[in-house]
């Protein structure tokens, strides 16, 4: 292998490519918490947020645990570690309570781990089980800086500065309504062997026939949500699933999660500041239920995990798939192709990033904003858990719903059409949006 990252494969790197993404990744995770006091970083217990210093230890015991230790033997260097930032071993109400080391202490152990890593890395090409294990180690900590975000949004804290990115979305691009008619067929919905590093629910590939449809060229925007919300769409009944319609009043729910109305103009917040709503952006915050609330009320529906993938991923007149829906070639820093890795922060307008629209001219299916799919959270036929991290995919299928195409908070390298992101039905603070699909008169 040469000393740059595979091109036609991004997913098998080097000792050097490998090492590159340890240290990107390190750098975004400090440029997320650098800035907090040790009064933030401890925040107030929330259900959907862990503590930030817990988070911390918890993404650096991940390598020492599930990295050095499981290839090299012995047992972690933070004695006790598991105790403390197992997230398995650890409920979530404890973290609170925890006897933590200080913010410096934290910071130390993350600067060895990580020194510790790349020492093991440098000088050696990585066997295929090494591969496996670096690039968990990598997106594991990818996962959790986009927690860092969306928790530094619920507690109204400042817009994070990562890298180049400023603290504002693109410039106004506009809106893209309209639907693309996509022909049916048959495809191989998960992940090819060739991929490289998959996760284990993203395993494998196997035939599936999708029917003819008809899909949003973009992802609801919040001027279209916004209509949803002022026809009374929160309050009628008629619109909700007996879970959403027992959720919504459980949250009283009226509105997505960061909205106002405030002398009659609708306000949105992002992170410390509110502004007025963001016509031709997509709506952000809503749940599955909201989503597909707003679906009944359109008469529309969401697309089903495979209808999405197809559209991603397929094109008139090619045969098989693609990786990215602009092609096979992975994202490159400053490509306009899609909003990835906090080159913007915040979203950006629905019809901005053209080049990277998909083979049937749908835009945004990859960054931006994560989408709900009408698809429960289930394995594969003949999954199989995958070692080390046996807890990643197992413990929860069934009853989440399956996320896709990723946020501007989500790491290029990590979110490509086979990825699959999953989160509770009601889960409104992460970055997650939708598009909507036709109904069929035989659905009608």
């Amino acid at each position: 292998m040469s000393t740059q990252e595979n091109e036609t494969n991004p997913q098998l790197l080097d000792a050097e490519a490998l090492a590159r993404r340890v240290r990107a990744v390190r750098r975004t995770t400090l440029a997320l918490v650098s800035d907090l006091s040790d009064e933030q970083l401890d925040l107030p217990y929330a259900a959907t947020v862990n503590p930030m210093r817990w988070e911390l230890g918890h993404v650096g015991f991940f390598y020492d645990c599930f990295l050095l230790s499981e290839l090299d033997g012995g047992p972690t260097r933070f004695e006790g570690g598991a105790d403390l930032f197992d997230s398995f071993e650890v409920d979530h109400a404890d973290r609170w309570s925890l006897a933590l080391p200080s913010r410096e202490k934290t910071l130390d152990y993350l600067e060895q781990i990580e020194q510790e890593v790349l020492d093991r890395i440098a000088g050696k090409e990585p066997s295929d089980r090494e591969q496996y294990v670096y690039q968990l180690a990598v997106h594991h900590e990818s996962m959790h800086d986009e927690a860092f975000a969306w928790t530094r949004q619920a507690m109204e804290y400042a817009a994070p500065v990562v890298g180049s990115s400023g603290s504002e979305p693109r410039a106004a691009a506009g809106g893209l309504d309209g639907d693309v008619h996509i022909e049916g067929g048959s495809f191989e919905l998960g992940a090819d062997p060739a991929q490289g590093f998959v996760f284990d629910n993203e395993k494998w590939g196997h035939e599936v026939v999708v029917p003819s449809f008809e899909m949003s060229r973009a992802p609801v925007t919040n001027r279209q949500y916004r209509e949803f919300v002022e026809a009374g769409g929160y309050s009628n009944r008629a619109f909700w699933s007996t879970p959403g319609w027992s959720w919504r009043g459980k949250a009283g729910a009226r509105h997505p999660l960061y909205w106002k109305l405030e002398d009659g103009v609708w306000l949105e917040r992002s992170f410390e500041s509110w502004a007025p709503l963001r016509a031709d952006a997509p709506v952000v915050h809503v749940g599955w239920y909201e989503a597909q609330a707003y679906c009944n009320w359109a008469g529309r529906r969401l697309p089903n995990e495979a209808e999405w993938e197809y559209a991603a991923s397929t094109a008139p007149g090619e045969s098989g798939k693609r990786r990215y829906p602009w092609g096979d070639a992975p994202m490159r820093v400053g490509a306009e192709v899609a909003s990835l890795g906090y080159e913007a922060i915040g979203c950006s307008d629905v019809a901005a990033f053209p080049a990277g629209d998909s083979g049937w001219g749908c835009r945004q299916m990859l960054g931006n904003v994560w989408e709900w799919t009408d698809t429960a959270f289930y394995p594969y036929p003949g999954f199989v858990v995958d070692t080390p991290y046996r807890e990643y995919s197992a413990p929860w299928f069934g009853y989440p719903k399956v996320l896709k195409g990723g946020a501007w908070s989500t790491h290029p390298d990590m979110v490509n059409n086979t990825y699959r992101n999953f989160f509770e039905p009601n889960r409104r603070d992460i970055f997650a949006g939708f598009r909507t699909c036709a109904v069929d008169a035989s659905e009608a």
